[in-house]
């Protein structure tokens, strides 16, 4: 073969083998929560960062547990979730570069207008969690090991009951999703906790509301964190950066600010406070 055309091949090879490198960096994959990809706000925030960046993101939505276990395992380039004890044994143990809060919402006790526990009002979660269990009022949980889910449960045991895995007939693991779980709560007549974000985009509500809300024990913050490329050397750390950055960035904060849904904001960025 003349040499021509084994340079020709060669070069030729080499520029789609390029190519398809190049196209591939432009894209991340990050593992969430379903509450930012259901609430809509990523729906609200990624364009805007693909139009700054040219860098695609490519969202797998889960509970908290599994998010981190994906990207514990290299599955994902950005972790993006909402259980600070869970994030920082992920940076700890070397899954993570580095911890960043970005914004919070809060927890709110949903359940029937009829309300049979009686908790309406009330402001502290574990005593109207308390009244729930002495009622034996039927109770929601997600029981999918989520960001949600691990915090309803913390608010379990600060109010002395441990009923998850247990045999009370009033408490239901569904195993599921934030939506999923608020259907059938709803369908059950069923209280649950949920997050402030999903509760406000969720449109098949019956009866059910809001019955508590502002402890402070149901503050919930949100964080990002790179996987670690030491870990695993097929991270896209400079795209996946990139992203962290613009999302703690002035241009992420307002995105996230200013995202709305029937006029209500759901996320509050709170980057660097």
């Amino acid at each position: 073969m003349p040499i021509w055309r084994t340079i020709i091949g060669l070069t030729t090879a080499l520029t789609v083998i390029t190519g398809v490198a190049s196209a591939d960096d432009r894209f991340i994959t990050l593992a969430s929560t379903t509450s930012t990809e259901n609430s809509g706000l990523f729906g609200h925030i990624l364009p805007k960062f693909t139009s700054e960046s040219g860098i695609e993101v490519r969202v797998i939505a889960v509970g908290t547990g599994q998010a981190i276990r994906l990207a514990s395992n290299g599955d994902a380039d950005v972790l993006f979730v909402h259980h600070k004890p869970s994030e920082q044994k992920f940076v700890a143990a070397g899954h993570g570069v580095a911890r960043h809060e970005v914004m919070y919402n809060d927890f709110v006790i949903v359940g029937p207008a009829a309300d049979p526990a009686g908790v309406r009002g009330m402001t502290k979660a574990g005593e109207a969690l308390a009244k729930i269990a002495g009622a034996e009022a039927p109770f929601a949980s997600r029981g999918d090991d989520s960001g949600t889910n691990k915090a309803e449960r913390g608010l379990w045991r600060k109010a002395g009951q441990e009923p998850h895995g247990g045999t009370q007939s009033w408490y239901r693991e569904m195993g599921s999703g934030m939506g999923a779980t608020l259907n059938a709560a709803v369908s059950m007549g069923a209280y649950t906790l949920s997050d402030r974000a999903t509760w406000i985009s969720f449109a098949n509500r019956g009866q059910h509301e809001i019955l508590v809300e502002g402890d402070p024990a149901l503050f919930n913050q949100y964080a990002v964190m790179l996987v670690n490329p030491a870990r695993h050397p097929h991270i896209k750390a400079k795209q996946g950066q990139a992203f962290i950055d613009w999302l703690l960035s002035p241009e992420g904060q307002h995105a996230i600010a200013e995202f709305r849904v029937q006029g209500q904001q759901l996320f509050f960025p709170n980057a660097g406070d």
